[in-house]
């Protein structure tokens, strides 16, 4: 299986065949493979909801994640400009602030100064909306950056991951692969699954993470090629 790294030279926009199916472990664990090999990495989640107040700021907790997992030195607000309170869509969730991709995008760009590689970090799927005039689809057009789908492994997985996959490739962006996570200690029908995936979906498998209730992102980073 080939790096993450290697396919998406510079970066890449993290998606998921929808909500909850582990794009911000896999994130970080993406992040510790580039640190394992040397390289200065950051990862951005630009728009969240669910977040709380501290430090007289509202903060995520999946990018407080990535920013523990990423090169040091780098602004919490850089990597999340919208932090929203209320844990439902980001487009219900912004009230009346509009999220604008310009600023997204500058923010991409001064995280680009800093890191070598740039993870940017979707909130749900890929037609997601992250206010009412963006979703997921649109800031990745507006990054330019080759996607990585993030393929939770339940039933119901093959068509998502399918849908998904197609809708990448209809908004003109490449698919550099695509990543398996196990949501289930005991899904049966996992491997059977996940041969299937391989052989329907083209771009390749860049890791299958397995099932853990408490993430060692160490070993995860193990499972990504090097």
């Amino acid at each position: 299986m080939p790096s993450p790294l290697d396919v998406a030279k510079g970066g890449c926009f993290i998606t998921g065949i929808g909500t909850g199916v582990g794009k911000t472990w896999t994130s970080a664990a993406m992040l510790g493979h580039a640190r394992a090999r040397g390289i200065k990495a950051a990862g951005m989640k630009p728009v969240a909801s669910g977040c709380e107040w501290r430090g007289g700021e509202w903060r995520n907790a999946d990018a407080e994640l990535l920013l523990a997992h990423s090169m040091p030195g780098l602004s919490y607000r850089r990597l999340n400009r919208y932090a929203f309170a209320r844990a439902v869509s980001p487009h219900i969730a912004c009230g009346e602030e509009k999220v604008e991709a310009p600023l997204i995008l500058q923010d991409y760009a001064a995280v680009r100064r800093q890191a070598e590689w740039v993870l940017v970090e979707g909130a749900g799927g890929w037609f997601s909306p992250l206010g009412p005039d963006l979703d997921n689809a649109g800031l990745a057009a507006a990054l330019g950056l080759p996607v990585i789908v993030v393929v939770g492994l339940y039933l119901g997985c093959i068509n998502h991951a399918r849908l998904t996959l197609a809708a990448v490739w209809q908004s003109g962006l490449d698919c550099a692969g695509w990543v398996a996570v196990e949501l289930s200690p005991a899904w049966p029908e996992a491997d059977q699954t996940l041969v299937y995936l391989r052989a329907a979906l083209p771009p390749p498998l860049l890791a299958r993470l397995p099932f853990s209730p408490q993430a060692d992102f160490n070993d995860l980073a193990l499972e990504f090629a090097d």
